[in-house]
């Protein structure tokens, strides 16, 4: 195959990851003399470039193609190329470094070694042909992207192949260095202009209990830096599959083997073990085992004897052992007197809102540290369907993530022992009973600010941000898991307690968590995460007293297979599951924080960084809200996505067509494709329909059907 004609669609691509090692990048040429003279495959220069740029100009000025013959896509303040264009750069000498753990989460599809092919039965051709015999060279790692863009006079997003001429020619001009065209941090709106609570957030009403919110405590005694008061005041105990089993039960007993029939109180046992004192680890574990006697050949305390031992200085130890860990004692047998009224349960198929007060949350995640919640430590009980809230599996092996991990609950526990918190915070299950009409959608896509700066957590405040969940929520916070949900859930601590009583999301559920407080901050990621010191969190209240705070978790589908992701009905779930997450019910756009997000379902979970943006855009825009969206240091991902967006925008594209795309990019490229991944990229694909309107079956934004446009 000549290699001239072997193209790529520039801002598509992403440096090599994880995924992109395991499966060769699959190449695809233009046909040889025998074949189809008058697809669209030539290289640039030839009269279908000029074809090409005509129908960018037409646009207003968006697609048309690189010297290579590739599509691409020019925002308005840049005309269409002509034949022999060279792309240009600009910017500052400053690199945007991948880490490992950036890597993991980027796109498996490298546009260096694709082929862009628009027709209809010329794709079908290039899917039908296999790309399976990739060469040995596909497997190694694209090189990262040399191309440039600037948030005030946005530069062509062509990229050269690396040994190219071109790429020579750009490495030895200043223009073209590669450290000034990764210079751009952030492109797209200014993130200062985007909606953030409590700005644009409605006046609240009087909190008070309704039938699909429970409150436990006195909502008139509600008072700015006051502690909130239980209610009711004494008490109330259930036993049942509507509410949390409570270890101070009366119910929580156990048999007496010595006598027959005569059964004990847990709760008498649970504290008797507990004031005993403690003057090593071992006692905490000894204190434990007290209470779980048939744990006791099972459960592990290693990770916690490590920490008390290796990890911490004999001062700070003895103050752990002598003053922290009673204090923790003290709050969790103050379950009684503070949770006293019975916390329901969040089962699925229910839309419910809970709302506990900080301290009431502290003193349940104080039992849970001694594992004093009953009927939770084995998947064979009544709890099968919930996340295991008991900290047993957080003290068990030797690893670093687990001596981190409890270093950051610890710097919790000391905070609110020492001080009481005063806030609340509310935990709500949403389930949305009628999904979007994704074909009909006449939204448009709304405003993006994207950044390979900045994390969602800090550079987000006061919008809502997105946890990307596991359908258990908070994933392996107790266990091993240690990238982006359990590391909020560790330094957000308030979010683990949703555990307790949030039974596994449906496709069509979230949950939203409002006020939850961080309380320690981090660096590093997965095995380098590393607590760091503790965070003074100074988020405003609303005037429910709780922190203008607002993560949704939202859980994506998990997939074996790259190509999987594609299924229509797959990517239908996936939008359904961003839009439960991102709609609010009768609240008016300009009331909606924009949604601090990033490569949701991407990683372990293995989907696709740029098939994920663009259903999380479309989500929003459904939702009336705009995005601002963090790449985790992956600049070329930016570049690609804000490139799609402004195409989008450019050109008033709406839901509905987008929706029909995804859909035709299925049934032409990857219903039969016999390779592991397809050879034509998405965003190729999107630019190609829009560059050849036979092929996109589409005179406008209307919406024809897949069916219908097969014909073709």
């Amino acid at each position: 195959m000549d290699k001239e004609l072997q193209k790529s669609v520039p801002g598509d691509g992403s440096p090599g990851g994880a995924e992109q090692s395991n499966t060769a990048d699959q190449q695809q040429g233009c046909p040889s003399d025998s074949q189809n003279l008058d697809m669209d495959c030539t290289v640039g220069g030839s009269s279908q470039d000029e074809s090409a740029s005509q129908t960018s100009m037409d646009l207003g000025g968006g697609i048309g193609r690189d010297e290579r013959g590739s599509p691409t896509y020019f925002p308005r303040s840049i005309s269409s190329p002509g034949p022999g264009f060279k792309p240009g750069c600009r910017g500052s000498p400053k690199k945007c470094v991948n880490t490992t753990s950036d890597v993991e989460m980027l796109s498996p599809i490298s546009p260096v070694d694709k082929n862009m092919v628009f027709n209809h039965e010329t794709v079908q051709d290039s899917v039908d042909s296999g790309a399976a015999d990739a060469s040995p060279s596909s497997q190694q790692q694209a090189e990262p992207s040399e191309s440039g863009q600037s948030t005030k006079d946005t530069q062509c997003p062509v990229k050269a192949p690396p040994g190219s001429s071109q790429a020579a020619e750009c490495s030895s001009s200043l223009d073209m260095s590669h450290s000034e065209a990764t210079s751009e941090r952030w492109l797209g709106t200014p993130i200062d202009d985007l909606n953030r609570m409590p700005q644009c957030a409605p006046p609240l009403s009087h909190l008070k209990v309704v039938p699909h919110h429970t409150i436990t405590v006195r909502t008139d005694l509600l008072r700015e830096d006051e502690r909130p008061v239980p209610h009711p005041s004494r008490f109330k105990d259930a036993w049942d599959d509507q509410f949390v089993k409570m270890p101070c039960s009366e119910k929580n007993v156990f048999p007496i083997e010595a006598e027959e029939g005569a059964l004990q109180s847990r709760w008498d046992l649970i504290r008797s073990s507990l004031l005993k004192g403690f003057t090593s680890s071992l006692d905490v574990r000894d204190a434990i085992l007290r209470y779980h006697a048939p744990q006791a050949k099972k459960w592990d305390f290693t990770a916690l004897n490590l920490l008390f031992t290796e990890h911490m200085e004999l001062s700070e130890a003895k103050h752990h052992l002598e003053v922290v860990l009673p204090k923790m004692v003290e709050l969790a047998l103050s379950a009684p007197t503070l949770c006293t009224k019975p916390i329901p349960l969040l089962k699925s198929r229910t839309n419910h809102s809970l709302t506990l007060s900080q301290e009431q949350i502290a003193c349940l995640l104080a039992n849970a540290f001694f594992c004093t919640f009953p009927k939770r430590n084995s998947r064979k009980t009544e709890y099968s369907n919930f996340p295991e809230i008991n900290f047993c599996r957080l003290f068990e092996g030797s690893t670093s993530r687990k001596i981190e991990k409890l270093k950051t609950l610890f710097c919790y526990f000391r905070r609110v022992t020492a001080t009481k918190p005063k806030g609340l915070v509310t935990f709500t299950r949403q389930s949305s009973l009628h999904s979007p009409d994704w074909p009909n959608s006449q939204a448009t896509i709304t405003k993006l600010h994207i950044t390979c700066d900045g994390t969602i957590e800090d550079d987000g405040y006061g919008m809502l941000q997105v946890d990307f969940a596991n359908r258990y929520v908070g994933g392996g916070v107790t266990g091993n898991g240690l990238v982006q949900e359990e590391i909020r859930f560790i330094i957000n601590p308030e979010l683990i307690v949703s555990r307790l009583f949030t039974e596994a999301l449906e496709p069509n559920e979230c949950l939203i968590i409002t006020g939850a407080e961080q309380y320690s901050k981090y660096t590093g990621y997965s095995d380098g995460y590393k607590w760091k010191e503790s965070y003074n969190d100074e988020t405003p209240r609303d005037d429910w007293q709780r922190r203008c705070v607002e993560i949704v978790a939202i859980d994506a589908l998990k997939y074996r297979h790259f190509s999987e992701q594609f299924f229509p009905e797959k990517m239908t779930r996936e939008l359904n599951k961003a839009y439960c997450g991102f709609s609010r019910s009768g609240i008016k756009s300009e009331h909606l924080s924009a949604i601090a997000t990033g490569n949701w379902g991407c990683g372990a979970f293995g989907g696709d960084t740029r098939l994920k943006a663009l259903i999380q855009l479309m989500a929003a825009a459904e939702a009336g809200r705009d995005v601002a969206y963090f790449t985790f240091g992956e600049w070329s991902l930016m570049r690609d996505v804000h490139q799609m967006h402004t195409f989008l925008t450019e050109n008033q594209v709406t839901v509905g067509r987008l929706y029909y795309l995804l859909n035709q990019y299925y049934s032409m490229v990857c219903k039969n494709c016999r390779s592991s991944k397809p050879g034509v990229s998405l965003y190729s694909f999107i630019y190609g329909s829009f560059s050849d309107p036979v092929s996109s079956g589409k005179a406008g934004n209307s919406v024809m059907s897949p069916a219908a446009s097969e014909g073709h």
